[in-house]
């Protein structure tokens, strides 16, 4: 069932679920820097888990689909996943350098990017969406500002934030493409899998250790997973059968000062005062955007 493209609202139980979703991809990025383990062996053991739980859905409840996929349906699938994989060099890494605070907003331009691939595929943008896309980038240029009076680091880890959005976006087009025949399952079994085979490309060319973990950091990369990769982007998608896609792709901007409280509370990081109408003026932006652009397009679903 296809999400309504008027602007409804969540009511009864999938307000519940809306919630928990949010809770469940703002812990993403805070699970991230407080895990001890590789930047690209956490990607890879993300998607890899996933792949776990999602490929053999895939094979007990669609099995037939998977057969009879057609050859552009199997490309977008490994674009897609290809793209999922760019996402997650750039962003995860971007933690390492940066605050999570930073990293999250930074990453969440994923709509600004997706809108101007929009207009570069033909697509009309509006003069509203402009207005967003300026305001939001005002804001990131603003946050980017900050973080160079703090460091060169922290301003490098921005950038790969950024890249990271980029790269949400053009898998949300690609996602988006293919979803328009194939189920769910199917296709984030593909994806998943394709992303994890290409990290672990990765990780075994960049000697990237993938055992030897502590406990406590083996059940972070199961939260990681749990949360933020399965449980969020299920509920989002249960959602999207009675809500419509600009008033999920709004709830999901509540993701940036989700975490940014949840690493200020566990992490004990504090973002500068100016990072703060900084971060304003970015979401301010991205919901322009989001609110301006078409209502019966994807959702911009979040994929840190």
């Amino acid at each position: 069932m296809r999400a309504p493209t008027a602007v409804t609202r969540p009511v009864g139980s999938d307000a519940v679920y809306l919630s928990i979703a949010l809770v469940a991809v703002s812990t993403s990025g805070p699970l991230i820097a407080a895990t001890a383990v590789p930047a690209m062996a956490i990607a890879f053991w993300r998607n890899a888990m996933g792949a776990g739980v999602m490929l053999p859905a895939a094979l007990l409840t669609a099995r037939d689909e998977l057969r009879g996929l057609n050859g552009r349906e199997r490309r977008l699938a490994l674009a897609a996943g290809a793209l999922l994989a760019l996402h997650f060099a750039a962003w995860i890494p971007s933690l390492n350098y940066t605050t999570v605070a930073s990293a999250t907003a930074l990453v969440a331009t994923q709509p600004v990017w997706a809108a101007l691939i929009s207009g570069l595929r033909g697509a009309p943008v509006g003069r509203p969406v402009w207005i967003g896309i300026g305001v939001a980038m005002s804001g990131a240029l603003l946050l980017t500002g900050v973080d160079l009076r703090i460091s060169g680091a922290a301003l490098f880890g921005d950038g790969l934030a950024i890249l990271g959005g980029m790269f949400a976006a053009a898998y949300m087009v690609a996602g988006s493409e293919i979803r328009r025949s194939v189920s769910t399952t199917t296709y984030t079994a593909l994806c998943y899998t394709t992303t994890a085979l290409l990290l672990l490309v990765v990780c075994v060319v960049g000697r990237q250790a993938l055992t030897g973990y502590d406990a406590d950091d083996w059940l972070k990369l199961v939260a990681l997973t749990a949360g933020a990769q399965l449980l969020g982007h299920s509920l989002f998608n249960r959602v999207l059968r009675t809500t419509s896609p600009t008033v999920v792709s709004l709830s999901i901007l509540l993701e940036i000062p989700g975490a940014a409280l949840i690493a200020a509370v566990f992490l004990d990081q504090q973002p500068p005062l100016l990072a703060v109408p900084a971060a304003v003026l970015l979401v301010s932006g991205l919901a322009l955007v989001i609110r301006a652009s078409s209502r019966d397009v994807e959702p911009s679903v979040p994929v840190e």
